[in-house]
């Protein structure tokens, strides 16, 4: 208890927020876990697609045989409708892989915020320090008012 005393008095010369600092393992594990969780996902899908190819592949087969037999117009429409169904799930599976590598690729992508910073020095320099940044303010703001 004594402690937090003397931390939010601290806080309060120095005019500061307290920092809260999150666990580098907890946030290790949060992107450990969402990058599984992309790649089940990727995996799933791809499968999907996969078998869409799969039996889309076995209709075209089938509708082109029953076309040949009845030389039926529609029946040629239905192949080219399938074969163009066929082609569109090839498209969707490149997109996936370059989708999953944007994903994979903005998460090594780092953007660092410095929010709160820490001084590394003497009492006496960080006095000066406090002290120039008190003249600095007190200039900024006789500025303001004038």
């Amino acid at each position: 208890m004594k402690e937090d005393n003397v931390e939010k008095n601290l806080n309060e010369v120095f005019d500061i927020e307290p920092v809260v600092i999150e666990s580098e393992i907890v946030s290790e594990r949060k992107e450990s876990y969402e990058s599984k969780k992309v790649d089940r996902d990727f995996e799933e899908i791809r499968s999907n697609l996969k078998e869409v190819i799969d039996r889309g592949n076995e209709a075209i087969d089938g509708i082109l045989q029953v076309a040949s037999e009845t030389e039926s117009p529609r029946a040629y429409e239905v192949a080219a409708q399938m074969i163009k169904t066929v082609a569109d799930a090839n498209k969707d599976l490149l997109d996936i892989h370059k989708k999953l590598k944007d994903v994979k690729q903005e998460k090594t992508t780092v953007h660092n915020t410095t929010n709160q910073s820490l001084f590394v020095g003497s009492t006496k320099e960080l006095q000066m320090f406090l002290k120039e940044q008190k003249k600095m303010m007190e200039a900024k703001n006789a500025e303001d008012g004038q």
